[in-house]
Order: C-alpha cells, then structure tokens, then sequence
C-alpha cells in the first residue's frame, strides 16, 4: 500500500508548487504596465536569446502548447514585437525573430522580471543561490529520467 504525502508543510513538491505560484504572480504584477503575460515575456526572451526559433521551439521552451504559442505570436506579432519569415527556409517552420521594438520592451521586461527574481532570492548568499539552483536541477533530472542512479 502507498503512503500519501503527508504533512503539505513538509512536501517538497507543495513547496515547489508554491514557489512557482508566487513568482508567476509577481512576475505578471511586474509585467502588466508593459502589456505583456508571462508567456509573452518568455517568448521574447527566448528569441532574444536564440532568434530564429520555430513555433514549437518556443512553445517548449516556454512551456506552453503549440495551440498557446501561436496566440502568443500572433499577439506579439500584431504589437510589431517580432517578425516571422513569410516562407520557411527549409521545412514547414517559420523562423522567429525580435523586432527594434521587440528587443527594447525586451530590455525593460528582462530588468522587471530580474528585479523580481532578486526579490525571491534576496535572502539567500550566493552559495546557496548555487546550491538551490543546482537541487532544482537535480529534480527535474531525476523526474526526466536524465539522472544517473
């Protein structure tokens, strides 16, 4: 027979759960007077990072479906925030990349979305901003299958 979880304050993952709750929270609070959601804002930061990737290059890396994705560009897109090639250099996707504007609501996000990553981390050195950065990975490998036992 399996246990459950038990106490949620001591559940990791309850915690885990938490965490990401209040960052998104604080991260649209930052991000509103700019017009943009979190999904947005993470587009615009892939694409500022490795312009050219495809729809569902981006929509894994934001963590949103393909269907989500192409909202997400379509609105980004009408904003004059990016740009896709009219036809796919090769294949059936369409590259992606950041306009003028698209880099320069980019800069002011970024500075929003660091300000409240420094919030979130403020009470902690930078050994253990290492530490925990290195214990979060270590999770999802270990629920990817990508760690080695």
């Amino acid at each position: 027979m399996t246990q459950g979880v038990g106490d949620l304050d001591l559940s990791v993952g309850y915690a885990l759960k938490q965490a990401a709750v209040a960052l998104r929270t604080a991260m649209d609070a930052g991000l509103r007077p700019l017009g943009l959601s979190v999904s947005q804002y993470s587009c615009l930061e892939l694409l500022g990072q490795r312009p050219g990737l495809s729809a569902a290059e981006l929509a894994r890396g934001t963590f949103v479906t393909r269907q989500s994705m192409h909202a997400v560009l379509l609105g980004l897109e009408e904003r004059g925030l990016l740009e896709r090639a009219a036809a796919a250099p090769q294949g059936r996707a369409l590259p992606t990349q950041l306009t003028q504007a698209g880099r320069e609501i980019l800069a002011q996000a970024s500075g929003i979305v660091a300000a409240v990553e420094g919030r979130m981390t403020a009470a902690l050195s930078a050994a253990e901003k290492r530490r925990l950065l290195a214990d979060l990975a270590g999770c999802v490998a270990a629920l990817s299958g990508d760690r080695e036992e």
